[in-house]
């Protein structure tokens, strides 16, 4: 069975560390990436290919946790860009074999806490 918690891995260290080629090393070419927020839909290797290749700057990811089961798995982690601003993050993956299928992912930026519900809530760092 593949190990699809390394290939989630794998993905977001060599995205670290700069490697764009990653994505053809665990997608497969008729993979889907969806960003509801923005509603976009990349679909297929070269629409991948060329998003990641005229991204401005790709973010630092630090992951908070990954986890699932089967072919479905989710990853949460901060995205930073830098000037660009940082953001939480949930990634949705499905895999189909050792490749991931489709990618649905979400970006949040960070607000303080609301006053109101602070005797009942602690902070996390």
């Amino acid at each position: 069975m593949p190990d699809h918690r390394t290939t989630i891995e794998t993905l977001f260290s060599r995205l670290n560390g700069g490697d764009v080629g990653v994505l053809d090393d665990v997608f497969h070419d008729d993979a889907v990436i969806d960003w509801p927020q923005f509603g976009e839909r990349i679909r297929g290797a070269e629409n991948r290919r060329s998003i990641y290749a005229n991204m401005p700057r790709l973010p630092a990811i630090t992951t908070r946790r990954i986890f699932g089961e089967g072919d479905l798995w989710i990853a949460e982690a901060t995205l930073d860009y830098g000037d660009g601003g940082t953001f939480e993050a949930i990634f949705v993956f499905e895999l189909r074999g050792d490749r991931i299928a489709r990618e649905t992912a979400y970006w949040a930026l960070p607000s303080p806490p609301a006053e109101w519900r602070a005797s009942w809530v602690e902070p996390v760092e």
